[in-house]
């Protein structure tokens, strides 16, 4: 076996461990991603509760704290919650194809969603909610459903602790230290500290640029991540 041989084996070697080492990275992103912090800084997991929502529910925001877009629209998340109040900002979307031909240029598909929705949860630790709603059969219902919006929440027992609301355009933030979990960088005044370490800060902003991205463009960064 000649060097020049030896060097292209272990470059595609390279190549194949780069490509494997992103299919973990991306494995481990996508089941991560299920889950969804709420909040800056650390918390004890046994205080926290889960709002668990389904494909169909696209969380905005949860206490006035806007929320990352992911990697992918059909997704259903489990958002984590602190103890007591929180305010949830959602709409309700659902998407019909459409019957009949449709013209070059022209969506295949109806997109039916609600105005934003608004539920306050009082969340106890260790609690699991959902949302509790009656889905459409088809796209008329749909559109009627959503024109006329109504959902609970829902605990474990099934027990109705809330129900949604057209939101009125006012956020409930978290103002107070009381509020933040431990090492959230909020001060005793409620400020929001600069203690953020440089991997988390990092890994936001992959995040949001992720988020921001066009699906073209994030079809072109994984052919160049593959290639």
């Amino acid at each position: 076996m000649s060097i020049c041989h030896v060097s292209v084996f272990f470059k595609n070697t390279g190549c194949l461990i780069a490509a494997l080492s992103l299919l973990v990275v991306l494995s481990g992103c996508s089941s991560a991603m299920s889950n969804v912090k709420t909040w800056e800084g650390d918390a004890d997991d046994s205080r926290t509760a889960v709002l668990k929502a389904p494909t169909e529910i696209k969380v905005k925001q949860v206490n006035g704290r806007r929320l990352t877009n992911f990697l992918m629209d059909d997704l259903a998340l489990d958002f984590e919650l602190l103890p007591g109040e929180n305010q949830v900002v959602f709409t309700y979307k659902t998407i019909w194809a459409k019957s009949g031909v449709v013209r070059n240029g022209e969506s295949k598909v109806h997109v039916v969603e609600t105005a934003p929705q608004a539920v306050t949860i009082d969340a106890r630790p260790g609690e699991t909610y959902r949302f509790d709603f009656e889905p459409p059969a088809n796209r008329r219902d749909a559109e009627a459903f959503a024109s006329d919006f109504s959902a609970d929440i829902v605990n474990a027992s099934s027990e109705v602790v809330a129900s949604a609301s057209a939101w009125d355009g006012r956020s409930a933030k978290q103002t107070t230290a009381a509020r933040a979990p431990v090492g959230s960088g909020v001060d005793d005044s409620g400020g929001v500290g600069s203690e953020i370490t440089e991997g988390e800060g990092t890994l936001e902003e992959l995040k949001a640029l992720w988020g921001e991205a066009s699906e073209e463009e994030r079809r072109t960064f994984l052919r160049w991540a593959f290639e």
